[in-house]
């Protein structure tokens, strides 16, 4: 057994040896390598073995170098040859954050910027004892701000912009010894912005700006940072009002605190930040006004406060300074803009929009400075515009969107070709485009809608080869379309509707690819839609609708792939719908008020389409819609009017005869009607009018109010007439019926009973009885002529439509005004007159819904004529209303 082991053990002694001779001279080369390579370069391959060099940007970091200065992004010192600088930034490395280059003693610049750098940034990082300048901007880092930060010594200038940093910016930080830059932009810091940071007395900027801190104040501390240069907290949450401290920043050249939620007033102390060059407070709530003296900084370039709250007038120190940009749009702003920034050489950009300045522009602005951005949209401003606007050849935005603006467009910008956006909109601008200006060439958006310009788009407009928005709606633009439309290959819209355009559709418009919106209508536009469009693949909006276009509409319509909106209506178009119309995906469709006939394609039998083709007598529907009238029923009718038109013709022969007879007819009714004036003429002088109280109305106005248009009310008794006098009074006129001078009580009592009865009447003078002014008699006629009572009888607000109307105050009112008029009649009236027909009817409102008792027709005047069965025998009044 033994003997056998050693028999193996023998066998395998000289692989043994073999590997062994291997391994050792492996070794012997690895250390011999290694050897080579300096202590620091060691540390730095560490480094690159936790990242992921993707790009292979550390390809020549090779351990077999003895120097690792000359390796990609390491700077040495040239007198000890120590590693002090680190730039990786922008090199697409992957990993944590590679703690190992702390061990390089003298590293005092670090850049791993805009990598994808991740994880959280560790405590260790204190352990780079040298450095002085530590940028991991726009990384993916993420975690709280580790506390060790500060115990960096010598840090200089720390950027950890751009990561994923949550929490509180730390305590610790209060204790930099010499940081000059802190800047923590665009990370997801949620605590307030801390007041120990005044203690870092060193800064000189401070960036805090895109973090969703919570909301708080601007600490005063920050005031004693009087070193301090930039500061930048836009969108930082900030509430409550600016610190006067904020003065304090004597060397202060950027204040930036715009988009935050601060209040009150721009502090006046701010005018003493002498070396100031940009202030950005714009998007805040900040109100009252522009604080006075701004002149005293000198140095001011730059001033936004737009978007705030701010009131007043814009002082005019602020444009005594030589600014090259002022912006205050969008506050509550006043008054006029001061003549003195026209004196401004350095103004490039001017925005005031969205405020309520007027006056008239200063005449010489622009004439002193390269202006390029001039944007006073929505604002009171009047007068013509200035003429030197582009005397420095850079203006590129022309917004002047509705003003008040008058007269003329200036000759001279037809000269400034450096335009690329001109809007003029809603003004009140006239006379003709200057030629030139048509044609500027590097013009994108030219729109001039809503003015009062006339003349017609000059050729010229072939040198606006950039154009993309033409926009010229509402005014009064005449003649045709240029050709040279045509050669705009970069027109995307084209809105000339409202204006006064003739003549045809330029066949070159047909040939523009990037053409998605051509909206002329409401012009005079004539003759035939064109059929070839196929140029017009983006074309989504077509809308030639209330012009004088004719003939058919071309299937090729149908061929229009982002075609969605389709107005041709208000023209003279004849024939058929097209069936091709069918393959556009439609969101509007307007056909209507033209001259289009047959039966509709199938697809627009659908109620979706029904006020697509109103006006269009001669359209049917083989489908039935309930929209459209059948074209079976429009056979029928065309068949009936067929036969009408026949029918017509032979009335037409029967017309002249008819004609005739109808003159002789009126001559005759002519003659008859003026025998009958004079009859009634002659009737009139035989009326007898007997009066009760002082007229100011003859009986011929009465008379002449007996017209059936003037009927108020028909009974028993006869009829009530309305009658509006000359003198503007009203009455009530009631005729009655021949058998009513019997008195309804089927006694007769002949004219004298009643021409005694009216006269008793016409002497009862009470408030609550309604008044009887006087009666006319002629014959067997009788009237009486009653004051009038506008709201009618009670029976209407008890049983008409009226019912319900009267409250129970207003019912006890008129109950009482009832009863006070029948106990006058029954006890204060000599002699005593009993009424037997007293219900709803009978009892009249005025006005203000007085109670009058009226109709005495069957009413009994007690003792005057005999007594017992003459005088109150006979039963009398309405059923229902009758006593037992």
């Amino acid at each position: 057994m033994a003997a056998a082991q050693a028999a193996r053990a023998a066998s395998l002694l000289p692989f043994c040896r073999l590997f062994f001779f291997f391994l050792f001279s492996y070794l012997c080369f690895s250390s011999s390598a290694v050897r080579s390579l300096s202590q620091e370069g060691l540390f730095l391959l560490a480094a690159k073995r936790g990242l992921s060099d993707t790009d292979g940007v550390l390809s020549n970091w090779n351990p077999r170098d003895d120097n690792p200065c000359g390796w990609k992004g390491i700077l040495c010192d040239n007198s000890s040859g120590a590693v002090v600088s680190v730039d990786l930034s922008n090199t697409n490395i992957i990993g944590p954050f590679p703690l190992a280059l702390c061990r390089l003693s003298r590293l005092s610049f670090l850049s791993l910027a805009n990598n994808n750098v991740n994880s959280t940034l560790p405590s260790g990082i204190s352990s780079c004892k040298a450095l002085a300048h530590l940028d991991l901007s726009s990384n993916l880092l993420v975690g709280t701000l580790p506390e060790t930060l500060a115990d960096l010594p010598l840090l200089q200038h720390l950027d950890l912009s751009s990561n994923n940093f949550t929490g509180a910016i730390p305590a610790s930080f209060a204790r930099f010894p010499s940081l000059q830059v802190l800047t923590l932009t665009a990370n997801l810091l949620n605590e307030t912005v801390p007041a120990f940071l005044g203690r870092i007395l060193t800064l000189q900027q401070l960036n805090l700006a895109y973090n969703p801190f919570a909301g708080g104040r601007l600490p005063p501390e920050i005031g004693n940072l009087t070193s301090l240069q930039n500061l930048w907290l836009s969108f930082c949450n900030l509430v409550g009002e600016i610190p006067d401290s904020v003065s304090k920043l004597g060397n202060l050249t950027n204040l930036d605190l715009s988009n935050n939620r601060l209040v009150g007033p721009i502090p006046p102390s701010i005018t003493s930040l002498r070396k100031v060059v940009q202030i950005e407070l714009f998007n805040n709530s900040l109100s009252g006004e522009i604080p006075s003296g701004m002149d005293a900084m000198v140095s001011l370039l730059r001033f936004d406060a737009s978007t705030n709250n701010l009131t007043g007038s814009i002082p005019v120190e602020l444009c005594r300074l030589n600014l090259e940009s002022l912006n205050l749009y969008e506050n509550h702003l006043t008054g006029g803009l001061p003549p003195e920034i026209a004196n401004s050489t350095q103004l490039v950009e001017l925005k005031l929009f969205n405020n309520m300045l007027s006056g008239v522009l200063p005449p010489d602005l622009g004439k002193n400075s390269r202006l390029m951005m001039l944007d006073l949209s929505y604002n009171r401003f009047s007068g013509e515009l200035p003429a030197h606007l582009c005397t420095g050849k850079s203006l590129t935005d022309m917004v002047l969107l509705d003003n008040a603006f008058s007269g003329p467009i200036p000759a001279s910008y037809g000269e400034c070709s450096s335009l690329n956006r001109v809007r003029l909109r809603s003004n009140s601008l006239s006379g003709v485009v200057p030629p030139a200006f048509w044609g500027l060439p590097h013009v994108s958006l030219l729109e001039l809608a809503g003015n009062r310009l006339t003349g017609s788009i000059s050729p010229f407009i072939r040198n606006a080869g950039n154009l993309s928005q033409l926009i010229v709606s509402g005014n009064s633009f005449s003649g045709e379309i240029p050709a040279e439309v045509g050669q705009l290959h970069n027109l995307v819209d084209f809105h000339g509707d409202g204006n006064a355009f003739t003549g045809a559709l330029p066949r070159g418009l047909l040939g523009l690819s990037l053409l998605a919106k051509l909206d002329l209508q409401g012009n005079r536009i004539s003759g035939k839609l064109p059929n070839d469009f196929r140029s017009w693949k983006q074309l989504s909006e077509l809308n030639l609708a209330n012009n004088q276009l004719d003939g058919s509409i071309p299937p090729q319509l149908g061929s229009l792939p982002a075609l969605n909106y389709l107005d041709l209506s208000g023209n003279l178009l004849t024939g058929s719908v097209p069936l091709a119309l069918q393959e556009l995906k439609l969101n509007s469709l307007n056909l209507s008020n033209n001259h289009l006939s047959g039966s509709l394609p199938p697809l627009f039998n659908n109620r979706i389409y029904e006020r697509s083709f109103l006006g269009n007598p001669d359209l049917c529907s083989n489908a039935d819609a309930s929209f459209m009238q059948s074209c079976i029923r429009l056979q029928e009718d065309r068949a009936k009017h067929r036969a009408l038109a026949w029918l017509l013709r032979s009335v037409f022969v029967l017309t002249g005869v008819i004609l005739v007879l109808g003159i002789a007819l009126f001559y005759w009714r002519y003659r008859s009607f003026k025998r009958s004036e004079k009859r009634k003429a002659a009737d009139k002088s035989r009326w007898t009018l007997t009066s009760f109280h002082k007229l100011g109305f003859s009986e011929y106005e009465i008379l002449d109010s007996l017209d059936e248009d003037n009927v108020i009310g028909s009974g028993g008794a006869g009829k009530v007439y309305k009658a509006v006098l000359n003198n503007g009074e009203t009455v009530a006129v009631k005729r009655l019926w021949a058998t009513s001078t019997k008195m309804e009580n089927n006694h007769s009592k002949g004219d004298n009973g009643f021409e005694a009865e009216v006269a008793t009447l016409g002497k009862i003078r009470h408030r609550n009885i309604v008044k009887l002014w006087c009666c006319c008699t002629h014959r067997d006629c009788k009237l009486l002529v009653y004051e009038y009572m506008p709201n009618g009888s009670l029976g209407d607000f008890l049983h008409s439509s009226k019912a319900g109307l009267l409250d129970w105050p207003t019912r006890y009112k008129i109950a009482v005004d009832a009863a006070e008029g029948l106990s006058y009649l029954h006890h204060d009236c000599v002699p005593p007159i009993i009424h037997r027909d007293v219900k709803s009817n009978n009892i009249l409102l005025d006005a203000e819904f007085g109670a009058r008792v009226a109709d005495f027709g069957v009413a009994k005047i007690q003792g005057t004529y005999g007594k017992g069965h003459d005088s109150m025998s006979a039963i009398a009044g309405s059923l229902g209303y009758i006593a037992p």
